[in-house]
């Protein structure tokens, strides 16, 4: 159940033989992101779990979910992208139906980050998550 913006990075993905590349693809993606306002870095909007700073700030209009995040490292800013691709735009109550771990595994993602990294993502899809089960 993956969203049209999440497909395309599969696809992209299909076109990068190389885990380098792969990774500098991601980063990139990170990299675009506009930046989360500061006056939203605050504990509420903190993720725990994660080696790196990480926020997430969702937002929910008209049923509808998407959120904003950040982080000092620029592989996770990158991750939080993809999260994005995966996640923004989705109905609320579809929000909860999205295996992500599966998703992220389509891209072979999960067998190429540290152990440190994956509990931050970990840390990450259960933020959003929760975040959208509270909500409805």
């Amino acid at each position: 159940m993956a969203s049209a913006a999440f497909e395309e990075i599969i696809e992209d993905f299909e076109f990068l033989e190389d885990w380098e590349d792969r990774y500098r693809y991601v980063i990139e993606r990170g990299k675009a992101m506009t930046p989360l306002d500061g006056a939203l870095k605050v504990p509420a909007t903190k993720v725990d779990g994660c080696a790196s700073q990480v926020w997430l700030h969702p937002q929910i209009t008209n049923g509808q979910f998407r959120f904003d995040g950040d982080s000092d490292a620029m592989i996770v800013r990158g991750l939080i992208a993809v999260l994005q691709a995966l996640y923004n735009d989705l109905p609320l109550s579809d929000v909860g139906k999205v295996d992500a771990r599966a998703e992220f595994a389509r891209l072979g993602l999960t067998d190429h980050l540290s152990a440190q990294r994956s509990n931050g993502l970990r840390a990450m899809i259960e933020r959003i998550r929760d975040t959208a089960a509270t909500a409805t």
